[in-house]
């Protein structure tokens, strides 16, 4: 690593940042972390960023303050938060595998990979993601969105879900739908993707039609499920920071081209 190397900078699973700056350089953070620190790789594209976890909050010292990198999304979904969000995902992966699932000794990251090797049986953890669907059902002008006890009141979104073992991405969202709200969709067609950090989730944006059933929420995962007008929705994800908001941005667009 060099001085001039940027590093994204996280104390208890919280991001250290400052006026919207994640990355600090090697050199502005030296004096405040232990030499034999473990660094992380983030990418290489224009210049190597590294994220690393220390073990004492140094917000203070660097002028700037902690916090969840959740709690920012709605502020700060810039170049850097994304890095950030990729440095989360790293982040909480070496945390989970500090120890072998095999035989219980400690990993150790090799040099050059972005891998944990176990010290006694060489078993190798790579990072991994969580596929999850998520789905824009359409009856005509209609949408059908849906809530959950964790979002905040009147804010509605798409069905989503993770990918079970043995399943495709078009069977997660045919059970996923029938299981969380009853209904049946057909021409479950693949839109776009997106990376979603927390913690480690990859987003796999569909759009299907509506078949047939009646909407019967499944009480355990949703607290609320309707259709309504795309002309008349209540609050949703916006379309700048979430790949829920850009399928219903997109249906409102198609919409208008039909209606032209």
């Amino acid at each position: 690593m060099s001085d001039s190397d940027k590093v994204v900078l996280f104390h208890e699973r919280k991001v250290i940042v400052a006026d919207g700056k994640y990355l600090w350089e090697v050199k502005s953070i030296a004096r405040y972390i232990p030499h034999d620190s473990v660094f992380f790789l983030v990418e290489t594209f224009d210049q190597p960023v590294f994220t690393l976890e220390v073990s004492v909050n140094i917000a203070d010292a660097l002028s700037a303050e902690s916090h969840s990198l959740r709690s920012l999304i709605f502020s700060d979904m810039n170049d850097q938060f994304i890095l950030a969000g990729k440095a989360n995902q790293i982040i909480e992966w070496s945390s989970s595998h500090k120890y072998c699932g095999s035989c219980g000794k400690r990993t150790v990251p090799a040099k050059g990979q972005r891998v944990l090797i176990c010290s006694e049986c060489q078993i190798q953890y790579f990072p991994r993601i969580n596929p999850c669907v998520i789905v824009l059902i359409t009856r005509g002008s209609e949408i059908l969105l849906a809530r959950n006890a964790r979002f905040r009141t009147g804010f509605f979104s798409c069905l989503a879900g993770f990918i079970e073992i043995g399943e495709s991405a078009e069977n997660t969202v045919h059970r996923e739908i029938k299981e969380e709200v009853g209904v049946l969709v057909e021409n479950v067609r693949y839109k776009k993707s997106q990376s979603w950090p927390f913690p480690s989730q990859l987003m796999l944006g569909f759009h299907a039609d509506y078949s047939s059933g009646e909407i019967v929420a499944e009480p355990s995962e949703i607290e609320e499920a309707s259709w309504f007008d795309i002309s008349d929705l209540p609050s949703v994800p916006s379309s700048k920071i979430s790949v829920a908001g850009e399928l219903i941005q997109l249906y409102k667009e198609e919409i208008k081209l039909i209606k032209a």
